[in-house]
């Protein structure tokens, strides 16, 4: 098995089943209820980990809130640790809609601050971090890996701080630690003073809590590269650990070609977007793309997923085919290969063989496309009077059955057992 690493600009084997694989996947920053753009690396996750048990892995995936951030201080002065409480409750109940249940372990900020502190303390006794009234930097100048993951420059790097401190030894200097301001209500002690943890070590300390100092897959959004996961390489690289051998870095979903974001105003919710048109249609749009590409949503784009959902289903409306011997093997591969979901999807809509689709849908928690709904005895009635007036050639009457069938959101069908009742779409 083969998966694209941004490190190593290329495909990456991952070591032989059973592994383990440990999977660490940047979740979000809770301080509003998550966009659909949000969902992308959630779902991709559990997929992986999904496919990645079926071929006899053992895989534990972690799945990060980020609870302690400047955006929660400012969507909610006063209360921050409330709104972040809140937001984490909506992101745990929408992405819990999608039925994919692979998480093994939601670490939260706000929980790991002895392991954060300790990490901070030995990046101070190693030379790599230094504490300028009571903020902690980490010195960029130092890590000679610097810009690896991302491809940036050292000479050409910015102050990521709005408001940058003075007295920083360099402006490339990221923070690990900050002093509490006044505008924040939260702070926790320190050997530096009262104060709350940087963006990016936080990640740090929550991947290695669970998954040590060294494993297999690190994931999240394209937009995490530079700086986050650039800086969590040099924490982690600086005092030895390997970190993540591979960086798996999805690419962004666009609203009309643009990305979907909260700070733009272009957005529509994992509950809104759920809310319109289901968790199988959603599932389905994310499987239209490759995992490493953009991917556009618009009505036609969601229209177009609700189609496939429907086609996925009218195959189970039908007798079972057999599938070519080797089309199991087929699809195992372009999964193994950098996980084409759309090879794979391709794949899934020529199949007739109602086992191996089943089998197929089930990785991508689609196996609800195999239940069909049972009509309403009325209907059923109504569809046996319809084959009556046929027989004695009351077509007239077998027409009104029939409206009527269609009228209540059923179709009726024809068949050499006599009838079938299905959705109308």
């Amino acid at each position: 098995m083969r998966l694209y690493s941004t490190l190593a600009r290329d495909l990456v084997e991952l070591p032989e089943p059973p592994g383990p694989i440990g999977m660490y996947v940047c979740g979000p920053t809770v301080y509003a209820r998550a966009h659909i753009g949000n969902a992308r690396p959630y779902v991709l996750a559990c997929w992986y980990k999904r496919w990645l048990r079926e071929r006899g892995y053992d895989v534990t995936l972690v799945h990060n809130i980020t609870d302690v951030n400047d955006k929660i201080y400012e969507a909610a002065p006063g209360a921050s640790a409330e709104r972040a409480r809140q937001a984490t409750e909506w992101y745990l109940e929408d992405t819990g809609r999608f039925g994919l249940d692979e998480v093994d372990h939601w670490p939260k900020a706000t929980e790991t601050m002895d392991e954060i502190i300790r990490f901070i303390v030995d990046l101070i006794e190693r030379g790599y971090a230094y504490e300028v009234d009571g903020d902690v930097y980490f010195r960029v100048s130092r890590f000679e890996e610097y810009g690896r993951l991302s491809g940036q420059r050292l000479d050409q790097l910015e102050d990521e701080e709005e408001t940058p401190n003075p007295r920083k030894e360099d402006r490339r200097d990221f923070a690990l630690w900050k002093a509490n301001k006044p505008a924040e209500d939260t702070a926790w002690d320190s050997p530096w003073g009262r104060g709350r943890p940087g963006w990016h070590i936080e990640c740090s300390a929550m991947a290695e809590k669970l998954l040590g100092p060294s494993f297999e897959i690190h994931g999240g959004g394209l937009d995490l590269v530079f700086p986050h996961h650039e800086n969590e390489v040099a924490q982690s690289r600086a005092l030895g650990h390997e970190f993540a051998k591979i960086w798996m870095h999805n690419g962004m979903l666009r609203f009309t070609g643009e990305k979907m974001s909260k700070s733009i105003g272009n957005v529509e919710t994992i509950a809104e977007v759920l809310d319109r048109w289901g968790r199988e249609t959603t599932l389905l749009f994310f499987l239209t793309a490759h995992w490493r590409s953009p991917i556009d949503f618009s009505d036609d784009r969601m229209a177009d997923a609700q189609a496939r959902a429907e086609g996925l289903r009218e195959v189970f409306r039908n007798p079972s085919e057999p599938a070519a011997a080797d089309a199991w093997e087929r699809f195992r591969a372009v999964l193994d290969e950098d996980f084409s979901t759309p090879a794979a999807l391709a794949l899934m809509h020529e199949w007739r063989d109602h086992d191996l689709l089943r089998r197929a849908l089930d990785i991508f928690g689609l196996s609800g496309l195999a239940e069909q709904e049972e009509a309403p005895p009325e209907l059923h009635a109504l569809a046996s009077g319809r084959q009556e007036a046929r027989a004695a050639k009351d077509f007239a009457r077998a027409d009104e059955l029939r409206e009527q069938i269609e009228a209540a959101g059923w179709d009726v069908r024809d068949d050499s057992g006599g009838y079938r009742l299905v959705p109308r779409q």
